[in-house]
């Protein structure tokens, strides 16, 4: 167990905590919410001990191991996968570590001998012999190859780092496990592993995520960041969300209810007051109105931005035609042979962990690369609006947010433009910002704005969910959901993908792809009976050889 008792936190004189009081217990998973700058992140720091509270303190029961979540992507460079997975469980790699030292000894003394008996002892206490095993299943369930196992950090990838030091949050069964933004640059595959990972743990978890089907599917509460206050609730994050907007319904109907009676009151006392025979009623009807408190009902901090994308004109029956595309990088073939036709009513989800080709089609769809072979062709009645991934180049310019989406406008309006930058939320003078100081999100903001002002019938977007918070993804479901044109698009966010997408293609290691007319979860459950199908088949070639 893990309870926070009046933590206090002041950054200069504003207080981001301010006395909070909650304790997470054994068995349960807490998905930890609230809007950008609310302090998730930083309360996950204060609970292990990376932050001190300017108040209060943090009680964790005698014994039991944390493990948080590293962000540090270049902090183990020096070291094995495996070694950086089981450093996890610092004491137990200690351990493992001495134990080597000693036995390296070309002295061995009777003192070694005593000391490395201590510690194979311990040593076995913490299953420390299936430590490389269990390291290595993580990272198989997270997709890293097991070739990979034995690599140095320095020489990978930032998107394997990321489940490497995944994995090592997870090693050893931690009594606390904290974990901020854990599915941040996971493929899908590997969110689906983890969230069957936390549903089957038994200890203590308290996750940050934006990603709202993850909170659904591991959480068991949701403790909710508003105003400097967390609160608790029992449930999943569609649990809290109804709860929430029922509590402060319920506080607008009681003060509704309250101030009739106040008005009643109020009306009797002004009628009655100077009447002698009414005069008592009149002063106990005073009393009454002094203790009628209305309930204070504070408005969320949260601020959703207001996306809606509306085409200029309807599509035609001819959107898309794509003939054997072709794409070599670096030596590796990402696009082999890739043909499909989108249909003017088509909504495509481009899955699977193949990044790359996903990324690599889209830019050439975008006319921002060439194919190696086969073509591609758009409708004449198609207009394409396209969100990259990468989007580096078009913020290293010190141009203002306004001027830069003003020549996407056919109205050459600034005060047009701010319209559009108003909904996404930069209010009053946050539109003459330049582009180049821009975060992650605002950034974010300003491409969707600029899809938005060129009112295309197709959009293509390449992970578009980087970078929002809850808020504003929820406005971009919405937003897609009810697009009336063409969609083309990759995601992380599985809800996203679900409530969106009308066809599913996935690409597959070796560049060539499947695609099937489907929900993602219709397309999930089917890949799943065919999994079991194969290992069925397999299973029975096995008996048939014996």
């Amino acid at each position: 167990m893990i309870s926070a008792n009046n933590v206090t936190l002041r950054i200069g004189k504003k207080a981001l905590f301010e006395e909070v009081n909650i304790k997470f217990t054994e068995g349960n998973c807490y998905g930890l919410i609230g809007a950008n700058g609310a302090g998730k992140s930083t309360f996950l720091k204060i609970l292990s001990g990376q932050l001190e509270p300017t108040g209060g303190d943090v009680i964790i029961t005698p014994g039991q191991r944390l493990s948080f979540l590293q962000q540090d992507h270049f902090k183990y460079d020096a070291f094995s996968v495996l070694d950086t997975v089981i450093m996890g469980n610092q004491r137990l790699y200690d351990i493992m570590k001495e134990k080597d030292a000693i036995y390296m000894k070309e002295d061995f003394s009777d003192e070694d001998g005593i000391r490395a008996s201590e510690l194979e002892a311990e040593f076995a206490d913490m299953d420390g012999w299936n430590a490389e095993s269990d390291a290595a299943t993580l990272l198989n369930g997270l997709g890293i190859p097991s070739e990979e196992h034995y690599s140095l950090m320095a020489d990978l990838p930032g998107s394997l780092k990321v489940k490497i030091l995944l994995a090592q949050a997870l090693f050893g069964n931690p009594d606390i496990l904290l974990l901020d933004e854990p599915t941040n640059h996971l493929d899908l595959d590997a969110i689906s592993w983890l969230e069957e990972f936390l549903i089957n743990f038994d200890n203590t978890v308290i996750v940050v995520s934006h990603d709202r089907y993850f909170l659904n599917k591991v959480c068991t509460n949701i403790a909710d960041i508003d105003y400097g206050k967390i609160q608790l609730y029992a449930g999943n994050y569609d649990f809290w969300y109804e709860s929430s907007q029922l509590i402060v319904k319920q506080m607008k109907e009681a003060n509704k209810k309250k101030e009739e009676k106040i008005k009643e009151l109020q009306e009797f006392i002004s009628r009655f007051s100077a009447n002698a025979s009414k005069s008592k009623q009149a002063t106990s009807r005073k009393r009454a109105l002094e203790k009628i408190q209305l309930e204070e009902i504070r408005p969320s901090s949260r601020k959703y931005p207001y996306i809606d994308f509306r085409p200029n004109r309807e599509i035609g029956n001819e959107v898309l035609t794509v003939e054997g595309l072709t794409k070599t990088i670096d030596g590796v073939k990402v696009l082999d042979n890739v043909s499909f036709i989108v249909g003017h009513d088509d909504k495509i989800a481009f899955v699977g962990g193949n990044e790359l080709a996903k990324t690599t089609l889209f830019k050439i769809l975008a006319g921002e690369l060439e194919p190696d072979s086969g073509s591609y062709k758009w409708g004449i009645t198609t207009s394409q609006s396209y969100f990259p991934k990468d989007n580096t180049e078009i913020f290293d310019t010190d141009m203002l947010i306004v001027d830069y989406l003003t020549q996407y406008s056919e109205i050459k309006d600034a005060t047009y433009v701010r319209g559009f930058l108003g909904r996404m939320l930069f209010a009053g003078e946050d539109g003459t910002k330049k582009m180049r100081v821009l975060s992650g999100g605002e950034r974010v903001r300003v491409l969707l704005s600029r899809m938005m002002i060129m009112a295309s019938n197709v959009l293509i977007l390449d992970e578009p969910t980087d970078h929002l918070d809850m808020e504003s993804i929820t406005a971009l479901n919405n937003g897609l959901i009810k697009f009336p044109g063409v969609i083309l698009f990759a995601s992380r966010d599985h809800q996203v993908v679900q409530t969106t997408a009308n066809r599913i293609i996935e690409f597959l290691p070796d560049g060539t792809f499947i695609d099937k007319v489907s929900t993602y979860n219709e397309y999930l459950e089917n890949d799943e009976m065919a999994r079991k199908r194969q290992v069925y088949s397999m299973s029975a070639d096995d008996e048939a050889d014996n």
